[in-house]
């Protein structure tokens, strides 16, 4: 069996059922009045609503301005930069919106192993040995030019694509791939002939096809009809303009609506009917429902031929389906992002917008604010907890603040689920001392303490034991308990009919389920400390902020894995 190791999850708070708002008139609605309240509950660690609000301590932040924490799936995301991880190149929000969120820099990846593509020349360099002018100077490598992967050995030349140039890979494989603008060309097109005969270039990709739809529906709303009445010019304003509806009343309400002649605003003539695409230039294109192509194509190259299902998710474009369909992939980019809190908006993670730097301007990480717990055998020999032999564990809270802090435990005394184990904490309220930075010398002569008072302890022998009430051991910020589990046998049998009640549930006798073997304790921690008070408020002297303190707590629930109880 495999080893296990003990760990310790922290729920963030905003799972919390007290979280989801209610009604304005705060009635309680009639299914709630119906079902109890979740805060009565226990925190289950093994409900399927527990797994997406479960964290280790170093994956959680803290906001030191509503003092809680917060978690990667509740704090508020914003881009500090987007960049290229393979050229390290930082590109614009304008770019994003014109060019995508691709690097469009010469960053290609292999449709294959998606391992970085190489611009290589396809003649091959002049052998050195050979005779040459002494002040000749050497010949650059020239055309035409591929894209090739030093892992696999892939190269653009399998698919036909070859490049005249070096530079600009990007828009010479855009122009190999989809061709001329079929935007520009049915913009310019659009203002002139509207019939179905235009030119008998074709779109080949869903891209082109999309550019092709867009412009041809763009010209067709954008075309008016041909009138020479006093509201022709209505038709240039455009049904997508803000000011649309002001200026056709301004039309109406110009003071020209009464008397006879021609200064009176006329009726506005009937609008052409818009038309569908029905041309292969326009973006229409009929399905080909005939595979026979591709069966042929199949039987003939065999399995590896086709691309596998992360090759074809890796495309840009959709549609491939064998190995000689795959195009080069440009680099998909990143962003560096900045984390404000929910609630106050307070940034608590901030990157350096520098794309080359690693470090971090502000990041408020929850392992510096909340005590950490480690957990450790105090007696124990086998790797298995026995069913229904005690065991005891030790708990250590360590400090990381520069305060005294207050921790108040609490349990159930079984624990949730099919099998439950009955758990005991023996000091469920203790003091953690603060962690104070003192010199070296102070620091060394307090491990010298403690080591003393270990050895001292160890040639007392047996006399020293876990007692309720006391804790086991205390250092400069940590403190350790004890804590005292039963586990429970994990035999599926079905309970006598003695002890079964009227209206009870039928009990679940299905075969162990995966890692629920695994003894794990919910608890709820509960911190006070003292701080400094906070000097948002307005109006108090600087005197006054520097010697005030306030009380703070904070109370969070957490999972502690204990160990695997022996199914023997």
């Amino acid at each position: 069996m495999a080893s296990f190791t003990p760990y310790t999850y922290i729920q963030c708070p905003c799972q919390e059922p007290t979280s989801q708002n209610r009604p304005a008139d705060d009635a309680p609605s009639p299914t709630s009045q119906d079902q109890p309240d979740d805060d009565d509950h226990t925190f289950d660690p093994r409900a399927p609503r527990s797994n997406y609000s479960l964290y280790p301590l170093e994956y959680l932040l803290y906001c030191d301005v509503c003092h809680q924490i917060r978690c990667p799936r509740c704090v508020a995301e914003e881009l500090v930069t987007v960049y290229c991880p393979n050229c390290l190149f930082e590109v614009g929000s304008s770019s994003l919106k014109t060019e995508g969120n691709r690097c469009t820099r010469s960053c290609f990846q292999c449709p294959i192993c998606i391992g970085p593509l190489a611009v290589q020349s396809l003649e091959s360099a002049p052998d050195p040995s050979l005779l040459t002018a002494e002040s000749a100077s050497p010949v650059p490598p020239s055309g035409p030019w591929i894209l090739a992967c030093s892992y696999c050995n892939w190269n653009s030349s399998e698919i036909g694509v070859k490049f005249d140039k070096p530079q600009g890979i990007f828009s010479q494989l855009a122009k190999l791939r989809h061709g001329d603008d079929h935007a520009a060309k049915h913009a310019a097109a659009g203002s002139g002939d509207l019939s179905p005969k235009k030119s008998d270039a074709a779109p080949g990709t869903a891209k082109a096809r999309f550019a092709a739809l867009k412009s041809f529906y763009g010209a067709q709303n954008s075309t008016g009809p041909a009138s020479g009445s006093g509201l022709a010019g209505i038709g240039d304003y455009g049904f997508s303009s803000p000011g649309a509806l002001s200026r056709i009343m301004n039309l109406y309400s110009g003071g020209s609506m009464g008397g006879g002649g021609g200064g009176g605003l006329k009726a506005k003539p009937k609008s052409s009917v818009m038309r569908e695409a029905d041309a292969v230039s326009e973006g229409f294109r009929v399905v080909d429902l005939d595979e026979s192509a591709a069966v042929s194509k199949l039987r003939r190259e065999g399995w590896g031929g086709t691309v596998t299902r992360e090759q074809a998710q890796a495309q840009v474009e959709e549609g491939a389906r064998f190995a000689d369909e795959l195009w080069p992939i440009p680099y998909l980019l990143r962003t560096k992002r900045s984390k404000r809190c929910p609630v106050c908006r307070h940034i608590i993670s901030k990157p350096e917008s520098k794309v080359g730097n690693t470090r971090w301007r502000i990041r408020l990480v929850a392992n510096n604010s909340i005590p950490s717990i480690a957990i450790k055998p105090l007696n124990q020999s086998s790797v298995l907890l026995k069913p229904l032999q005690p065991a005891q564990f030790l708990l250590t809270f360590k400090n990381p603040v520069f305060e005294e802090i207050k921790v108040t435990l609490a349990t159930p005394a079984a624990t949730p689920g099919r099998f439950a184990s009955k758990v005991t904490v023996l000091c469920p309220q203790f003091t953690i001392d603060a962690n104070t930075d003192t010199d070296m010398y102070l620091d060394d002569v307090l491990k010298d303490g403690e080591k003393d008072g270990r050895r001292r302890r160890a040639d007392e022998g047996t006399t020293h034991q876990a007692e309720a009430g006391k804790i086991w051991e205390r250092g400069r910020n940590w403190v350790s308990i004890v804590v005292e589990v039963v586990p429970a046998s994990l035999r599926v049998e079905e309970p006598p009919a003695l002890l079964r009640k009227e209206g009870d549930p039928e009990p679940d006798l299905s075969p162990l389920k995966e890692d629920e073997d695994v003894l794990e304790i919910p608890m709820f921690v509960r911190l006070e400390w003292e701080g400094d008070a906070s000097q948002d408020q307005v109006g108090t002297t600087a005197g006054k902020e520097k010697d005030t303190r306030e009380k703070r707590e904070l109370a969070y629930w957490c999972a502690i894995g204990i160990g695997r109880i022996s199914q023997e």
